[in-house]
């Protein structure tokens, strides 16, 4: 599990002729809850409506002074809303965080600051000045919403770290597919992120000039780590740690956040052996996010999905529906973080190609949530669902040689019609991962200004 500060500006209110202790003491409560759920906060004393303006001044250039991903704007009891944007206006630019808080219960009746009335006089007017906001508010005799308020923190920063991201790809459209293309312009307006592009010939360059002992020693390594079905050809091996390695180079002289590549029209093609073992080796020695055959819009989605939960998320594609369900699997490989026991491979040839070792290990089971982005009408688009994830029956894709491969699958079953899921399907990759993350999604989306669409 990869961790992510996430980082927040954290600003309370209350009116001047409300007991200050009762501002305070409440906004600090709420700002040690978030804290507990892994938010770092930059932090400034609650504002109230001074004439002069003096305290929302102070607060304005205390959070000037620190960067962070969103604000939080915590309104402890009324305040008139001049005071509240004199204060944030010049955050506008970030996602922000409408959250009042409730009374309390003392002596045997009920205490309230009006909370509620500060929030519901600014959020029409947050709206109307296009601020981008979520609105939360604490419910009267309710536990307080704090996880709700970390989702969405964790939302705000992921979309705040998504900019600037750069993706590796060597190649271009595998296969003269359609569907894993992208626009350079929107992806990097609407999202965030840049793909760069590099030829396979870059990478057959630095792989010949890997140093025999290094290849000798991740060999040496995956022998003992790995459980292999049957004995490779000689050479098997050492071509499928070269590969790793000369990936491995490129990622890192780089700074990729993800990586994809051209699989059958490259790697198979022009080097003459399936690459799935050269992956699985680089998701043991890095944790960057990857999916094969130039899929763009799949490597963005799983770059979102491990700044949304942390996880190194896996790509899986349909090989069959039932009423219920999908059959998923790989052709190829799987990341470690989704194995479960041993990496597991079998040195194997698919039609034409070469010997590889391909990963046949067996995929952990559980809740997962489908993601994919994608662009769909001249906007943006992710679409999710939420599956159980079984082992599925014996099964095999035909052409591989025999004795034919068991491959990374897992029987996705719905809690809906899969003709419902059908009706959006966005491609043949979906990005898996583990738990319900469909509330980080909606948040991300909605902070980002992407259609979220999901099947449930």
């Amino acid at each position: 599990m990869k961790k992510f500060n996430i980082k927040a500006g954290f600003v309370g209110f209350g009116e001047v002729n409300t007991p200050r202790e009762f501002i305070d003491k409440r906004c600090a409560a709420a700002a040690a809850e978030l804290e507990k759920r892994g938010i770092t906060l930059v932090q400034t004393a609650p504002v109230s409506d001074d004439p002069a303006g003096q305290q929302a001044a102070r607060a304005a250039k205390e959070l000037a002074a620190h960067d962070f991903d969103a604000l939080i704007v915590c309104v402890a009891g009324w305040i008139p809303s001049w005071a509240v944007f004199q204060t944030i206006e010049r955050f506008k630019h970030k996602p922000i965080l409408l959250w009042g808080l409730s009374g309390w219960r003392e002596n045997g009746h009920f205490v309230t600051t009006a909370d509620q009335a500060g929030t519901t006089a600014l959020r029409l007017a947050f709206s109307e000045m296009g601020y981008r906001f979520k609105y939360l508010v604490n419910f009267k005799d309710s536990e307080p919403r704090y996880d709700e308020a970390a989702t969405w923190l964790r939302a705000a920063s992921a979309a705040a770290q998504m900019h600037g991201t750069l993706i590796g790809m060597s190649g271009y459209r595998d296969m003269r597919l359609f569907n894993t293309l992208y626009d350079g312009c929107s992806l990097k307006s609407v999202v965030g992120t840049e793909i760069e592009h590099f030829d396979l010939l870059e990478i057959t360059e630095i792989a010949s000039q890997i140093p025999p002992c290094e290849i000798e020693a991740q060999a040496k390594r995956i022998r003992a780590e790995w459980k292999f079905i049957r004995e490779p050809q000689p050479g098997t091996i050492e071509n499928t740690v070269r590969l790793a390695l000369a990936f491995l180079r490129k990622i890192t002289d780089r700074g990729y956040d993800a990586f994809s590549f051209c699989d059958v029209d490259g790697v198979k093609k022009l080097m003459k052996f399936a690459p799935a073992g050269s992956l699985a080796l680089l998701h043991c020695l890095t944790d960057i996010p990857t999916v094969p055959e130039n899929d763009s819009c799949g490597a963005v989605t799983e770059l979102i999905v491990q700044f949304l939960t942390g996880q190194t998320p896996a790509y899986m594609e349909f090989y069959e529906f039932t009423k219920n369900s999908a059959l998923m699997g790989v052709p190829d490989y799987v990341p470690k973080s989704v194995v479960d026991g041993p990496v597991t491979v079998m040195p194997n040839a698919f039609g034409s190609f070469g010997e590889g070792l391909l990963n046949v290990s067996k995929v952990k089971t559980g809740q997962v949530t489908l993601a994919r982005l994608a662009m769909a009408g001249g906007k943006y688009v992710l679409h999710t669902a939420l599956a159980q994830a079984r082992t599925p029956e014996q099964w095999e894709e035909a052409g591989w040689a025999p004795p034919a491969p068991q491959l990374p699958s897992l029987e996705m079953v719905f809690d809906f019609p899969a003709d419902e899921f059908l009706r959006n399907v966005e491609g043949q990759h979906y990005i898996v991962s583990y738990g319900d993350n469909t509330a980080l999604l909606r948040e991300y989306c909605s902070i980002s200004g992407i259609e979220y669409l999901e099947t449930r």
